[in-house]
């Protein structure tokens, strides 16, 4: 097996072709095992053994630095510079992430899980190089949609300005996560029907050399490629044709459902984790199609994600122009919301909460500056969602909740969230963002609430003493808190759901003064600029004593949810504690 006894770059290089043949089938068989144990990302790697081989090949990492955007497609680096344990051992499995990371390797230049930074970065570090006299090459790594990012077309744009060495291989393998949009993607396929002879050529426009390669995934085509280009004295594109997936017939044939996975049988390729059942992605999709049926003003937007609001392949084909797709592009699915609703229409953009980082300016000046009615929910906005540390869904309270003119809401179970929905899709007054529950809960009793009377909390249980605001995914916490107060103590707290994380129910919380000395606010993001900080600096100036629960600012990475709620003191038994020694 060569695999096993590959422990950096040299070794690759001394293998024959027929040697690198075998090597590329023994790391998809490493992958697919680790990943129908493990998940990850199954289609971005799989298309990327062949390039990688002949990359390590040709280039002297980590001499000259690759970098790989969004890294999702790393695994294969990994295995070739020294971390192949990771992928051949299960013990091992979780020694490496599923990104580029410095601290794992001298041959990791950047942590990177954010897509359409590569050639950015790239450029920094040849700019980097020329300062200081250095003669590496700098390789730039960059596919799967990422080209539709904006950053990519100004790291892109940039590059000639360079006038060094700075090579950016396109790995062009016809997909984002689902399929591409956008003309930038047109002129790819007039590339690849050409064998890169097309007279418009984006590359070349943007004052770049070109090397085209018409089979990405044969190894002697790209060890030439890569030989012609390595010390290049100007920036150049190596555009690459690859197939998502290759090697595993499922994942070749449908590459969207196999961009990322779930541990799977290998004999079926079925995921391993049962149907969790009713979750907010398909009631959106069944919302939004119904929706559009009678409305030909509503219209669902993506930046690359799907289904993220349940819009599989087949619900596109049902909603027609009435679902957006702008690809990798956070920012333009912002303004293009705004925009359509400054023109009259319905727009619903659904992103996750670590992907929404990528867009403040748009969200405060394209959107809230002008108060378009735009609908925007966010998906896995907590610490029970994504756990690596370039994903963190823990930050978007203080980043949107600060933004003048939005109404940000939390709610608690399904019936707040259709009726927020419905509200904010039919409302033409303000933008509104959701913070989407991590789980359906059912309260089996309709939302009725007015959500144009702005900042108006929900008691839900009246008591004395200490009152407790539970926001959105944390309002079970907060029930769960009151009842271990009560039990412990006698005291029956009040119990508040606020509904809205944008602003304080002033007449609420003055009227708490009366009967209550302790207030308690927990939510599933990071304290800092937080929901309730809002409310601690209410009471600021009182006798009334506020305990503000929710997550130390920190990078979390690969963590484990439940030792970091417990680590920040977020039981119900731990926050009763507090509680009890103040009263």
């Amino acid at each position: 097996m060569y695999l096993e006894r590959i422990d950096g770059p040299n070794d690759v290089k001394k293998l024959s072709l027929e040697q690198m043949d075998v090597l590329a089938q023994e790391m998809r068989e490493a992958l697919f095992r680790k990943l129908s144990k493990h998940g990850g990302h199954f289609g971005p790697n799989f298309g990327m053994v062949e390039a990688t081989i002949a990359l390590h090949t040709v280039f002297d990492s980590p001499k000259d630095k690759m970098v790989f955007d969004v890294s999702h497609q790393s695994y294969c680096h990994k295995m070739l510079t020294g971390r192949k344990d990771a992928f051949l051992y299960e013990e091992h499995y979780d020694d490496v992430s599923g990104y580029s990371e410095p601290s794992e390797s001298a041959h990791d230049f950047f942590v990177i899980g954010h897509t359409s930074t590569s050639v950015s970065l790239a450029c920094g570090l040849a700019k980097g190089r020329d300062l200081l006299g250095g003669s590496e090459n700098i390789i730039a790594i960059i596919g799967d949609g990422s080209l539709s990012g904006g950053e990519a077309l100004e790291g892109l744009d940039f590059a000639a300005e360079l006038n060094s060495n700075l090579i950016i291989v396109v790995n062009d393998n016809d997909m984002s996560i689902a399929e591409n949009h956008g003309g930038l993607y047109q002129n790819l396929k007039q590339l690849r029907d050409t064998d890169g002879k097309a007279a418009c050529n984006l590359f070349r426009a943007m004052g770049l050399d070109y090397v085209f390669v018409k089979n990405g995934n044969d190894i002697p085509s790209l060890i030439e490629a890569f030989k012609q280009v390595k010390d290049s004295t100007y920036p150049v594109v190596v555009h690459i044709c690859t197939q998502k997936g290759k090697g595993y017939a499922p994942a070749e044939q449908d590459k969207e459902t196999w961009h990322w996975c779930m541990p799977f049988d290998p004999e079926t390729g079925k995921p391993l984790l049962a149907d969790a059942g009713e979750d907010y992605s398909e009631l959106t999709a069944q919302y939004l199609l119904e929706k559009m049926k009678k409305d030909p003003a509503v219209v669902g937007i993506t930046s690359a994600t799907p289904p993220i609001l349940g819009f599989t392949p087949n619900r596109r084909k049902l909603a027609g122009k009435q679902f957006v797709d702008v690809g990798i592009a956070e920012e333009t699915a912002v303004a293009l919301a705004s925009g359509i609703a400054a023109n009259g229409g319905k727009p619903v953009y659904g992103v996750y909460s670590t992907f929404i980082q990528r867009t403040y300016d748009q969200l405060s000046q394209d959107l809230c500056v002008n108060s378009n009615a735009a609908t925007i929910l966010v998906f896995a906005a907590s610490v029970y969602g994504m756990n690596d540390v370039t994903h963190l869904g823990i930050y978007d309270i203080p980043m949107m909740a600060n933004i003048p003119n939005l109404v940000y809401l939390a709610p608690t179970t399904k019936e707040e969230y259709m009726a927020m929905l419905d509200w904010s899709v039919e409302q033409n007054n303000v933008p509104v963002a959701i913070r989407v529950p991590m789980q359906v809960v059912t309260s089996g009793v309709p939302c009725t609430k007015d959500f144009s009377q702005y900042n108006t909390y929900e008691v839900t249980q009246k008591g004395s003493r200490v009152a407790v605001i539970g926001l959105g995914n944390f309002y079970t916490l907060g029930q769960e808190t009151a009842q271990e107060i009560a039990k412990q103590t006698g005291v029956q707290p009040t119990v508040i759901n606020p509904m809205y994380i944008t602003g304080v129910d002033e007449k609420l919380l003055e009227s708490l003064k009366a009967e209550h000395d302790i207030v308690i606010t927990a939510e599933d993001g990071i304290l800092d600029g937080g929901f309730g900080e809002k409310i601690a600096r209410f009471y600021g100036n009182s006798d009334m004593k506020v305990l503000n629960y929710g997550l130390k600012k920190e990078f979390l990475d690969r963590y484990d949810a439940e030792d970091v709620v417990k680590r920040n003191r977020l039981t119900a038994g731990q926050i009763a504690e507090d509680v009890i020694a103040l009263l």
